[in-house]
């Protein structure tokens, strides 16, 4: 993903939108599970016009690859 807009569904417009890159930032949650093993999750948070906050969860290969500041 480089140099592009990345598309999140805002469920209040019930619709896909874009997000330009200059509006997304990357954000790792992590979580240790009951059995004590760590979970982590990679996600993509974009901003729209109005400014909601909408979140895309995404593979940590898509993730690493994306040039966005950290959150």
């Amino acid at each position: 993903m480089t140099a592009m807009a990345v598309s999140f569904y805002d469920v209040k417009a019930k619709a896909m939108v874009e997000v330009p890159d200059n509006k997304l930032k990357k954000t790792k949650y992590e979580r240790t599970t009951k059995s004590g093993s760590k979970q982590v999750r990679y996600a993509l948070r974009g901003e729209t016009s109005d400014g909601r906050k909408l979140t895309k969860f995404v593979n940590q290969q898509t993730w690493e690859s994306t040039n966005a500041p950290m959150e």
